[in-house]
């Protein structure tokens, strides 16, 4: 090889390594950032959100899963809510989501839903917009709310209640036949967020929906179940993460005390670490593993993405800091954002329903629980240790092997008297004209 050539492949070799070090350093960097509170970029990730709803995102998400066009939007909509509640201009929050709600209650926000079911679209679309309703409520000063959103929630409370009232199991239907506890929480989650902003009427519903909920846990979790029978309650599928991290998120403001203990459960049994790297949460209990699907994704090392995403806002209004934060600076180091002036996304973009979640998980407080006691915590400061060594070591051995090859050459070319090459070839000297 003459030296020309290895002089480029050596080059090559500095700029690969150049690269290499700046992706580990700017690992670094966002492993240390924080990523909570006022600082974390929320409003930049709602503006890319909305840009690409306004692309057709809704519909894209639609073609992943059948409430895909649903949570992009309402996930976008609460969001805002927490935002404008917390720190941020509530005027701007009210008119997004307004807006977002405005298309939830249209025709391609009602679609996959059955309308003839109690209460009407099922307790899914049901608990799902009746909670963003009383978020937007929440934004407005009592004497100055909107009568008209006053009343459509008040109605559709009345709806919601009247079918847990009537029913044998605490686990109402969102599809024909088909019963998720999780969709049923946030349903009487909005029921409670219902007493607070207004003269209160559902307590008694709520206080017979935790008991009979009490009595149908998972026998091998003691944790809400996945799946229950449509007609009795009974569970039908044990706990898992995916919908654990929501049920985790809406329960404190159902029932503080149960919810401490379902959170505690769900912590102890599902949150792990996988290789030492990072806190993450698994889709099925530890000991026990199954094929994962639309809602939990793939399952590599049996965690699951979107639960881990979601235990975020679960820690959050539990007031788990340890875990909040760590989950949080973990997702900003493998979520690899890309920063502008104006907006702010995640995985290069190619997943606005995964922003969604993520920005939603982030901003998340309770709504009705307050003063909320922090659990004992069971991650400590040094977790981000291994982190932190492998990314160290993943910037320097490059830049340090690069160095020693040129280090290398340097020698064999003093040893040779800047003579051959490999091989005995000579480069060619071509004299100066004078």
């Amino acid at each position: 090889m003459s030296r020309r050539l290895r002089s480029l492949a050596l080059a090559l070799r500095l700029v690969v390594a150049a690269l290499l070090t700046a992706l580990c350093v700017g690992g670094l960097v966002r492993l240390y950032s924080p990523t909570l509170g006022p600082g974390g970029g929320a409003e930049r990730q709602l503006a890319f959100i909305r840009q690409q709803l306004e692309a057709g995102a809704g519909d894209d998400a639609q073609g992943l899963f059948p409430e895909g066009y649903f949570f992009l939007h309402e996930l976008y909509a609460l969001a805002w809510v927490d935002v404008g509640r917390h720190r941020g201009d509530r005027a701007e929050a009210l008119r997004n989501a307004r807006w977002a709600l405005s298309r939830l209650d249209g025709p391609q926000g009602t679609a996959p839903f059955t309308e003839s079911l109690s209460p009407r679209y099922g307790i899914f679309y049901a608990g799902w917009t009746n909670w963003l309703r009383g978020g937007i409520l929440s934004l407005q000063p009592a004497g100055e709310r909107d009568p008209g959103e006053v009343e459509r929630f008040e109605r559709d409370s009345r709806a919601i209640a009247a079918a847990f009232d009537g029913s044998r199991t605490p686990f109402l239907t969102a599809y024909p036949g088909q019963s998720w506890p999780v969709d049923s929480t946030v349903a009487v989650a909005s029921l409670r967020l219902h007493d607070v902003l207004l003269p209160a009427a559902f307590g008694p519903t709520v206080q017979r929906w935790v008991a009979a909920a009490r009595e149908r846990l998972d026998p091998a979790t003691g944790l809400l179940p996945h799946v229950s029978d449509p007609e009795t309650g009974a569970p039908a599928q044990g706990a898992r993460g995916s919908s654990q991290s929501v049920i985790q998120r809406f329960l404190v403001d159902v029932d503080p005390g149960f919810a401490r203990e379902q959170y505690l459960g769900f912590r102890a049994q599902f949150v792990v670490r996988p290789l030492w790297l990072g806190p993450a949460v698994r889709e099925y209990p530890q000991g026990t593993d199954g094929p994962g699907d639309v809602d939990s994704g793939p399952l590599p090392l049996g965690v699951s993405l979107s639960a881990t995403v979601v235990t975020l806002g679960a820690a959050r209004v539990q007031g788990d800091d340890a875990l909040a934060g760590a989950l949080s600076s973990y997702g900003e180091l493998a979520g690899v954002p890309v920063d502008t002036l104006r907006t702010k996304r995640y995985a290069l973009g190619q997943l606005p329903i995964g922003d969604a979640f993520l920005v939603w998980a982030r901003t998340a407080e309770p709504w009705v629980a307050g003063g909320v006691a922090p659990p004992a915590a069971t991650i400590g400061p040094l977790w981000k240790l291994p982190l932190t060594f492998l990314l160290l070591f993943g910037g320097d051995w490059p830049l340090l092997v690069a160095w020693l090859a040129i280090r290398r050459q340097a020698q064999r070319r003093e040893q040779a008297g800047d003579g051959p090459g490999e091989g005995g070839v000579v480069d060619p000297v071509v004299p100066e004209r004078l």
